[in-house]
């Protein structure tokens, strides 16, 4: 498998880490543009007919055009061209090789996407022979189009226990109802899912499964995260380890002492679980061992699992968890309409319960009248692909929620277009979970031996919604292949901390209450 062309753009800062600290006089390098960083700049207010037109240029991919150079971009066919996708997408490798001496090879193709990367002048002309070539408006109001309906850049996607599993309550969920997530199987979209780490291998949850990586030819690597993101948030989501009689399971956490100085703290456990033990985990490997990746390999890997399911006619894989994603723009027009967005609401209809980290965006700067920089929350900063309608999209708390409230970093409401997310919260500060690669490293020099290590973000918080949704769907399997029941079940049973619905959402993800309430 050829790698898919990445994103040659801006660098998109990692989601689950947010906006780079600047100095006081600046943003920091890089980002002296974002809205709401340091830094002068004056924006353009469109107004009409400027400020929403059709185009088939999306409106992120004029913007790094504008600034020249090559772009990984990708090709949305269009279904309404005659012949339909396959002949779109003939039209278009032959329109590449025309225009650019582009091979077939060179060509990352996706089902109704295709990716590859080009000059911004290339961009402008496949667009105009496209048009030219037969293409027609499909309205009196659109642009013309050929086969294609509209190009996007190749965004780049970025990563975004013990005490945990009591603020969900999981544990009394798992100890009265056995919600332990058995005869399921629960897709783990990220870095890879370490398959030698001992908490997986109680319930043998990665064993005789299709695992599969996106950014490596060689699919025997989604079992080996070298970042070690991926292996957290599995370990969250499902495992368990226990710890030999006498013994412990060690895990290596930090706080901060009177004086300000960081210190380690060993954390000694007679045992740690997931929020469904025994669910069965697939290994998709879409971030690679720096934590990056991109759109292409994300929709590769939604319409695998899609693959897997025959369309929805044989279930093989329940629900998927989506750690990862990217800084969306609301003047884009185009929230919840973007080509993973779209993927993920169509996996959604076809009976799978697809859960999402909000993104790690809900801070940054600003300057005051007198030119005071500041810190503040920002509303409508959900990434992509949780501005999906029909995902189930978490925001974080703290393992104290009432007390604690929503995580300053979690990415707020509504969406660009005025819709209420997040749906849900849950803990996504300090979780202690599975450590591998790079956190195992970090864990072991602090403390040796370690196996778990804790992380904060949604990316955390995620894979507990995740496991809560496979726990209720081991008790309840009446609701196996109807997500829509699945996503109002959690929401309506979800207990309320107090907070802005565009903060909290419908609430604290409750697994004891969902459960009963059926």
């Amino acid at each position: 498998m050829t790698e898919p062309p990445r994103w040659d753009g801006e660098t998109q800062f990692p989601s689950e880490f947010g906006p780079v600290p600047g100095p006081a006089g600046g943003a920091a390098p890089g980002h002296e543009h974002e809205p709401g960083a340091p830094g002068s700049r004056s924006w353009h207010v469109p107004t009409s007919p400027e400020l929403v037109i059709d185009s088939v240029i999306s409106k992120p991919l004029r913007e790094l055009m504008d600034a020249g150079g090559s772009i990984g971009v990708m090709v949305e066919l269009r279904s309404r061209y005659e012949g339909g996708i396959s002949a779109a997408r003939l039209r278009v490798t032959q329109l590449l090789a025309d225009l650019a001496g582009i091979r077939e090879d060179a060509i990352a193709y996706n089902g109704s996407y295709l990716t590859v990367t080009l000059p911004s002048q290339v961009i402008e002309e496949l667009v105009r022979y496209d048009a030219e070539a037969g293409g027609s408006p499909d309205d009196g109001t659109r642009a013309p189009r050929g086969a294609i309906h509209r190009l996007w850049p190749n965004f780049q996607i970025s990563a975004l226990i013990y005490r945990s599993i009591v603020t969900t309550k999981c544990q009394a969920a798992q100890r009265s109802f056995r919600a332990t997530g058995r005869s399921l199987v629960w897709a783990v979209l990220d870095s890879g899912i370490q398959g030698d780490h001992p908490h997986f291998a109680t319930h043998r949850n990665l064993d005789g499964l299709p695992h599969k990586s996106f950014v490596n030819a060689d699919d025997k690597r989604a079992l080996i995260d070298e970042a070690g993101h991926g292996t957290h948030v599995a370990a969250i989501l499902a495992g368990e380890l226990v710890a030999p009689e006498g013994g412990s399971i060690t895990a290596t956490t930090w706080y901060r002492d009177g004086a300000g100085t960081v210190r380690v703290a060993p954390l000694e456990l007679p045992s740690i679980s997931g929020m469904a033990p025994e669910c069965r985990l697939l290994s998709c490997q879409v971030l690679r061992p720096d934590e990056s990746g991109d759109i292409t390999g994300l929709l590769a890997a939604l319409q695998y699992i899609n693959t897997l399911n025959n369309g929805g006619r044989d279930l093989v894989v329940h629900g998927v968890n989506i750690s990862v994603g990217h800084p969306f723009d609301p003047t884009w027009f185009a929230t919840g309409l973007t080509p993973v967005c779209r993927e993920v609401d169509l996996l959604v209809q076809s009976g799978v319960v697809v859960v999402v980290a909000a993104g790690n965006s809900g801070y940054g700067y600003a300057r005051d009248s007198e030119n005071n920089v500041f810190r503040l929350g920002f509303d409508m900063t959900i990434n992509d692909p949780g501005n999906a309608a029909l995902a189930i999209t978490v925001g974080s708390t703290s393992c104290a929620p009432h007390q604690n409230g929503v995580s300053y970093f979690s990415s707020k409401g509504p969406t660009g277009d005025g819709r209420m997310k997040p749906d849900l919260v849950a803990p996504g500060e300090r979780v202690v979970s599975a450590a591998a690669g790079k956190l195992s490293v970090r864990a072991q020099q602090a403390v040796p031996g370690s196996l778990y290590i804790e992380n904060s973000g949604t990316s955390m918080a995620a894979p507990h919604v995740s496991g809560v949704a496979a726990g209720f769907l081991s008790v309840h399997p009446e609701f196996i292949g109807h997500p829509d029941r699945v996503r109002a079940a959690l929401m309506d049973t979800a207990t309320d901390i107090g907070r802005s619905r565009h903060f909290q959402g419908a609430g604290l993800i409750d697994a004891m209450r969902a459960i009963q309430s059926v």
